[in-house]
Order: C-alpha cells, then sequence, then structure tokens
C-alpha cells in the first residue's frame, strides 16, 4: 500500500496548485494615475460559483468576494471595510516546506476577521504579531489603507516578513506582485506562477512608465489579458483577422487568467486625507474572461447591485451564473483528460468582426467605467449620500442585465 501513498500525494499537491493559483499585486498610490493606492486579486479555486457580501460588523462594515455556497460569508477572499481598509491574499506554497505543524486552510477567515477589527496596515501588523505560532496559515496578504499604505506580507507558519510598496527600496516601482509562491521561501518545483508574474511585472511596468496605471488598466488590460511571457506571444493579436464563428484552438496554460479564474476583483483606495467612503470594490464576479466589471461602495450597504448577490433560484450569483455559461463557449472541448483544460477556443472571446464575447462586453463595461469615473469626481467635490449611491447601484444592476440580454440573449 505504501507504495501508492506518494503518487497519491503528488496528485493532490498538483490538484491543489491548479485549484489555488491566485495572482495579486499592492501598488502605491505614489505611482497611480489617480495618485490612489491599488489592491488586485485575480482568484483562481474550484470555488468557480462566486458572489459579493455585505456585513455590518460591531465595529466597521465591510463587504468582499465570498463562495456562494458559503451561506453565511464565514470566509471572504478580497474586500474592504468602512474605514478604507482592504485586504486580499494569495496561497504560498514555498513558506513551510519541512514544517511539521498542520496547515489549517482558514486563510479567508483571516481576512474576514481583519475586515472586521483594522482600519490601517499598522493594525493588521498588531494583528498578526497577536496570532498563535503556529498559525495554520501560508500565504502572500496584501493590504492598503486610507492613509495611503500599502503593504504585502508573507505569513507562514512561524511569522511574516513585510514588503511596503511605498518603500522604493524594497518596491522601487510602488508595486509588490505575487503569484503562488513567497519570496523569502524556497524557490523550485513546490511553488508556482513564475511565468505569470514575470508577464504582470511587464505589464506593470509598461503602464506605469506611460502613467496609464489604473483600476481599468488591471481590469480589462491585465486580468483579462492573454499575453504570455515565456512564449512571447499575445492570443488576441495572433488571432485577431480570423473571422467569426471560426472554431480556434489555442493552448492555454500558464496566462494570467485561468480555466479556474473565479473572479477578478481591484480596490481602488483614497488618498491620504480622502474620506474612506470613496473607497470602490471594482468586481468581476464569476469566470473574468465572461464577466463585466461592477463597482461598489461600503455607503451604499446591501444596495449594491442584485446581479452580485446570491440569488436563491439558481444557487449563484446572476452575473456568476451569466459567465459560465458563456465560459462554455470559451472551453468547449468536454472530452479527454487535458483537451478540456488545456485548449481554448479563442474566436469565442475575440474575432476580426468584433463580435466575441470580450469584445462585446468591453464596449459596456467601457460604459461603466466612464461614468463611474465621472460620477466618483463629482461625488468626491460634493458628497456621497446614501441615497445618490442607491440610485446609481440600480442604474448599474439594469444597465448589466440590459447588456447580457442584448449581447447574449442571457436573462440576469
Amino acid at each position: 500500500m505504501k507504495k501508492y501513498i506518494f503518487p497519491i500525494l503528488l496528485l493532490l499537491l498538483l490538484i491543489s496548485a491548479e485549484s489555488f493559483s491566485c495572482t495579486v499585486a499592492v501598488v502605491s498610490g505614489k505611482y497611480t494615475k489617480d495618485g490612489r493606492p491599488l489592491l488586485w486579486k485575480n482568484r483562481d479555486t474550484w470555488a468557480v460559483n462566486n458572489k459579493i457580501m455585505y456585513f455590518d460588523g460591531d465595529k466597521y462594515s465591510y463587504m468582499g468576494l465570498v463562495n456562494s455556497k458559503d451561506s453565511i460569508g464565514k470566509s471572504i477572499w478580497i474586500g474592504m471595510n468602512d474605514q478604507g481598509f482592504a485586504i486580499m491574499n494569495s496561497n504560498s506554497y514555498n513558506l513551510t516546506l519541512g514544517d511539521t505543524a498542520k496547515h489549517s486552510g482558514l486563510e479567508g477567515k483571516l481576512i474576514k476577521h481583519a475586515l472586521a477589527s483594522c482600519a490601517t496596515v499598522q493594525d493588521f501588523q498588531d494583528y498578526l504579531d497577536g496570532l498563535e505560532k503556529p498559525t495554520g496559515l501560508e500565504g502572500n496578504f496584501g493590504v492598503i489603507d486610507g492613509q495611503g499604505g500599502a503593504v504585502l506580507f508573507e505569513l507562514g507558519f512561524r511569522g511574516y516578513e513585510k514588503f511596503d510598496a511605498n518603500d522604493s527600496k524594497v518596491a522601487p516601482f510602488g508595486y509588490v506582485l505575487r503569484t503562488n509562491y513567497s519570496f523569502t521561501g524556497s524557490y523550485g518545483e513546490e511553488s508556482s506562477g513564475y511565468i505569470r508574474l514575470n508577464t504582470v511585472d511587464e505589464l506593470f511596468y509598461n503602464a506605469l512608465s506611460t502613467n496609464t496605471f489604473d483600476a481599468q488598466f488591471i481590469m480589462q488590460d491585465v486580468t483579462r489579458g492573454l499575453k504570455h511571457s515565456l512564449l512571447k506571444t499575445d492570443l488576441y493579436q495572433e488571432y485577431k483577422d480570423v473571422p467569426e464563428n471560426t472554431v480556434t484552438y489555442t493552448f492555454f496554460h500558464d496566462f494570467i487568467p485561468r480555466r479556474l479564474s473565479a473572479s477578478a476583483c481591484v480596490v481602488q483606495g483614497v488618498k491620504k486625507g480622502e474620506n474612506p467612503e470613496f473607497t470602490t470594490l471594482w468586481s468581476a464576479v464569476g469566470f473574468p474572461l465572461t464577466s463585466i466589471v461592477i463597482p461598489s461602495w461600503i455607503k451604499g450597504e446591501n444596495s449594491f447591485p442584485e446581479v452580485l448577490k446570491m440569488n436563491d433560484e439558481i444557487e449563484d450569483s446572476p452575473i456568476c451564473s451569466a459567465a459560465l455559461t458563456l465560459k462554455e463557449q470559451v472551453f468547449p472541448i468536454r472530452w479527454g483528460k487535458f483537451a478540456s483544460k488545456y485548449y481554448i477556443n479563442i474566436n469565442a472571446l475575440s474575432n476580426a468582426d468584433k463580435t466575441g464575447i470580450r469584445q462585446k462586453i468591453k464596449i459596456d463595461e467601457d460604459i461603466i467605467f466612464s461614468k463611474t469615473f465621472d460620477t466618483l469626481e463629482k461625488w468626491r467635490t460634493s458628497s456621497m449620500k446614501k441615497s445618490d449611491i442607491e440610485e446609481y447601484n440600480n442604474w448599474l444592476n439594469n444597465f448589466v442585465k440590459k447588456s447580457y440580454k442584448k449581447n447574449f440573449d442571457l436573462d440576469l
């Protein structure tokens, strides 16, 4: 029996690496287009059904990305609170090698606890200092706050290391990137995401050097980007001249979006001294390549768009369900151990006739970004009333529903 133990463990590790392969970043406001810090997470997980939830906490109110099957929201995977504090994580596979302590898998619960109790980066650091050792936790945790803080913590069983995006010695270009390994851990086959990190690094550097770095850039050009730093290819460009309805398969592995990408979110923070109520959660809930970005604010409380919330009839959020339905056109192969994972029909996303899923969504998504940026500027110069947010959330909800009905004949 013992001779089968190692292969089984290896298989479990491979499944784990495939199932929890996230790409994340913490960005200093000193380097962004509008001077506000950013927190990004591309979530890759077997739990592809996601929703947004709002929590009226005893100390701080907060909201974030939750598994649809998690009815009470016991774990959050990226979120923000009413103090302008925001947090996310990515799994790391190289921090605790050889440690005999048990992994708890409670990273999502840590995020929830932090949102409920922390107002600043320092609060979170104090929270980490108070954790019992061994922590049972292994991962990269990124945080920003309403004071301009932007830090990533590599947290292991015995402690943590801190990487400050505002420190030019640590982050010369104002950002800290991680995938599924930590810089203070060992390097090798035990970790993953080297290619993705290199791809993002190149995209970030180019955007910063041209002053085009903002939430929209991350959500549209990075989260949904199909560049590959090792293969030196861009699938959108490579197949841009293929006419619509021409099924075109291409190899799909180690791109920033992955087959098990479940959602993508960016928290756009505030400048130091700015009201934290303007902190914005930009969410593409569901498979990012077929979902649409929708903003949310804590001050709006539970009035955020219904398409982001759990719908008991479909047992999912409507936008996630729609995105997963469209995903079937992108990954149409159902047979074979690897074909369903590593080959996509790129023509379904993008084509010469501009009728691809991603191309249609982007037209309406651009409207959402433009209108929201304008609205935020008006709110910043006057006030951000809850009634105004409720009205805007209603517009967002109806706009997204009409978009998916018009473009894909899907009822949300």
